[in-house]
């Protein structure tokens, strides 16, 4: 599969399939989808080592404008709630801000997933002040609240960038939606493990976080989410490399909770790739495992009339969504 090597995908393979996992009620779709997740392009300023879409500046793929307009008339016209937009780093797509203020203007939550560090490069640096006035909410990477962890995952002199881009966006208003004076305007942080094991209990996490950025840095956030490294991409091909794919895969598959199966954010989004694929989800398309009904973006904008509703295609990737209190 691209992004994970023939050998690392024989061992993730190896495993019980996670679709035995689910049943014939969460085979499908619901009929009704909120999300539509859009990867406007590979393209990024870093090249963190749990990326499982092997993101990072020597890539080219970048949605066209024509395929960004495709998903903004079926996320307007089909019942979307939300248009969530990734990478790579979403803000580098040439068309990025012109996207997030004609999916506002269509009424559209729009949820940007950003590193941070992006925006303090010249092009992208008035981003936050657009974020803001549109209301956008902001999912940003943040491995740890200590210099370390977070440089050994994502390069150095990374984390003093991340830091006072966080300072900006709540001098701006963000991260007290749900305190006296706040504007409505969400931030929330994205923790990820730095290594071969599972995260953390998330509330325990959450009020950690809370209490260390605001010491240390005076910084204020809405929520933290704990998500459980996929082994595909760069990650699932650094964990074969050094032997710690297969007893990766053990504890994902060990840890496996059939309480978060209903929920598995498959289930309620839609997510479409740089090209217009569609798939199940961003890992899904790391895995370069399309949805079943071979339909594209472009597809659903022509006929308003094909059904959102799927099955949906599983891989053993997916315990990594389901692993302890989940992923989704």
């Amino acid at each position: 599969m691209p992004g994970t090597s023939e050998q690392a995908q024989a061992v993730m393979d190896s495993f019980p399939p996670f679709y035995e996992r689910t049943d014939e009620a969460t085979r499908r779709t619901h009929e009704r989808l909120d999300v539509l997740q859009v990867n406007v392009g590979r393209l990024c300023n870093l090249a963190c080592r749990h990326c499982h879409m092997d993101a990072g500046p020597a890539r080219t793929e970048v949605m066209a404008r024509e395929t960004l307009q495709q998903c903004l008339d079926v996320a307007a016209g089909r019942g979307f709630k939300t248009l969530d937009l990734t990478g790579g780093a979403p803000e580098m797509n040439p068309d990025f801000e012109w996207l997030i203020r004609e999916g506002a203007a269509r009424g559209l939550d729009i949820i940007v997933r950003s590193n941070l560090v992006v925006l303090l490069d010249e092009p992208y640096r008035h981003l936050p002040e657009v974020f803001a006035e549109l209301g956008v909410t902001v999912f940003a990477s943040l491995p740890h609240y200590t210099a370390k962890p977070v440089e050994k995952q994502r390069g150095a002199n990374t984390f003093d960038g991340v830091i006072a881009m966080l300072q900006k966006l709540n001098a701006l208003g963000y991260g007290a939606s749900e305190g006296a004076g706040g504007k409505g305007l969400v931030l929330n942080l994205v923790f990820n493990p730095s290594g071969a094991f599972l995260p953390p209990d998330q509330g325990a996490l959450e009020r950690e976080y809370r209490a260390k950025l605001a010491e240390d840095y005076g910084i204020v956030f809405d929520h933290v989410f704990a998500i459980a490294n996929n082994p595909l991409g760069r990650f699932g091909n650094l964990l074969h490399k050094t032997g710690n794919l297969e007893r990766y895969m053990g504890k994902l598959v060990g840890a496996f909770n059939p309480d978060t199966v209903p929920a598995m954010m498959c289930r309620s989004q839609l997510s479409v790739g740089w090209d217009g694929a569609l798939y199940d989800c961003d890992f899904n398309q790391a895995a370069g495992l399309p949805c079943r009904n071979g339909l594209t973006i472009a597809d659903l904008a022509a006929d308003p009339t094909l059904p959102l509703q799927r099955d949906i295609a599983f891989g053993n990737h997916c315990y990594a969504c389901c692993a302890g209190a989940g992923s989704s």
